[in-house]
């Protein structure tokens, strides 16, 4: 685990985290985050239990070891509605960090009350999470997108432009996450270069095919990186100047840099938003359908990949454009009020 393993839980809290990790395969950080959610979550409720004041150091160090099966039975509705009210009023949490501490508290109960069945009734299944604004993805155009890589095929002096190249190709054709393209191996590309494999979340595997651009990239990347007498992970596709597999944090500092040489470094844009260009332009441009693009990104639910369905503010504009009535003005009614009667 990782560096929030230090926070004390309790055995049952322990035994729920394992089970994340190991039968669900949920990633070390996503149970890290569930691990701390939950104790906030607890230590409220122990803090409730022994009066201790919200706002007093006592509580900042309060500990939850004495979260067992009775106290989990103890634990009622309007206790998790308390808490999020406390969360909101008192901590300032937003909607989305309160809606994540409540589905860490779902998930919670369901465990207890399905696999530990320590409870007959899950007492959180029924309460409804903060209502959260369905903000639309921030994306490149595909004028910007050019450019981005523009400014890669440009820097005649960087050492590691073939590889960089390539990974923003990779972003911007396949739409793959940051953890996806550092994972690939070159054991994951087909001999021909037709497609490759990636570990999405939860380590599902799927298939990504590839396109010219993405066959080229990676042609003319490989002849580089196998002329490299200094690698020393054999089979990471892309490498660091140090010859290990490449960072998440060094493949974000590279992007970061290229956005800012094409004149994008202050759209606050990630390797993540290069994900939303990849699907926005599959489905705007592309011709892509939805449940298509669902299975190209990886998604679990078309909820998720039914964010991309929104249009642009031109076609929008042109939409209205369009109406029936965009024509029609008060004048030109009294003008054919007035032929009638002529």
């Amino acid at each position: 685990m990782s560096n929030q393993n230090h926070i004390e839980t309790s055995e049952l809290i322990e035994r729920y985290l394992q089970y994340k990790l190991v039968v669900q395969e949920r990633s070390e950080k996503t149970v890290d985050e569930y691990r701390l959610d939950l104790r906030q979550f607890f230590r409220f409720l122990v803090a409730k239990k022994h009066r201790i004041d919200t706002e007093s150091d006592e509580y900042e160090e309060l500990s939850i070891e004495e979260v067992d099966a009775d106290f989990v039975r103890s634990v009622t509705a309007v206790d998790i509605l308390e808490f999020l009210a406390y969360e909101r009023n008192k901590r300032g949490n937003q909607p989305s960090a309160r809606a994540r501490k409540l589905s860490a508290i779902k998930s919670f109960f369901k465990y207890v009350t399905v696999r530990e069945r320590i409870t007959e009734e899950n007492v959180a299944a029924d309460i409804e999470g903060p209502k959260l604004k369905k903000a639309l993805p921030k994306f490149l155009t595909e004028e910007e997108s050019v450019d981005l890589l523009r400014a890669i095929a440009d820097d005649k002096n960087s050492k590691s432009r073939v590889r960089d190249y390539c990974m923003v190709t990779l972003f911007l054709n396949c739409g793959m996450r940051l953890s996806e393209l550092v994972g690939i191996n070159l054991s994951d590309i087909a001999t021909d270069l037709s497609s490759l494999r990636v570990v999405g979340k939860g380590n599902k595997e799927r298939i990504v095919y590839l396109n010219d651009a993405c066959r080229i990239a990676i042609s003319e990347w490989i002849v580089v990186r196998m002329n490299d007498k200094d690698v020393k992970d054999k089979n990471a596709l892309f490498i660091s100047n140090r010859g290990t597999r490449i960072s998440n944090q060094m493949v974000q500092k590279t992007v970061e840099k290229y956005l800012k040489a094409a004149g994008l470094g202050n759209r606050k844009l990630s390797t993540h938003k290069l994900r939303h260009t990849a699907a926005t332009l599959l489905y705007q441009k592309g011709g892509v359908d939805v449940l298509t693009l669902k299975e190209i990104l990886g998604h679990e639910q078309l909820s998720t990949t039914q964010i991309y369905t929104h249009v642009s503010n031109k076609e929008v504009e042109k939409a209205a454009s369009q109406h029936p009535l965009a024509s029609l003005s008060r004048r030109d009614i009294e003008a054919e009020e007035k032929e009638e009667e002529e």
